[in-house]
């Protein structure tokens, strides 16, 4: 089934294989249609995104001291998450999370 894990896994994998660190990839698209397309009818999403952070607890410990990634995590407006990593062909981790609620 998919979900915001695949969604979240997808643009990790993305990321990490295309070269880039965006919310949007170069051939266009956002976190929402992502999560559409992996099959959850959102009404409300997020999307935290880093890159470089050695494990789980260092990209929170970095995502919990940025306000605008605490705020999605925070956010009691999303009753789900999808979170992922992928690593590209040197080992360096791309982290996405994504948040959604139900339609």
């Amino acid at each position: 089934m998919k979900s915001r894990s695949f969604a979240a896994w997808q643009h990790s994998r993305e990321m990490a294989g295309r070269g880039y660190f965006s919310h949007g990839p170069p051939s266009g698209g956002s976190p929402g249609s992502r999560v559409r397309a992996a099959g959850y009818r959102w009404s409300v999403y997020g999307e935290n995104i880093a890159w470089g952070q050695p494990d789980a607890g260092s990209v929170m410990n970095a995502w919990m001291n940025s306000p605008g990634h605490r705020a999605n995590i925070l956010n009691c407006r999303f009753r789900n998450v999808g979170v992922a990593v992928a690593y590209n062909s040197r080992g360096v981790p791309f982290w996405t999370q994504d948040f959604a609620s139900p339609w």
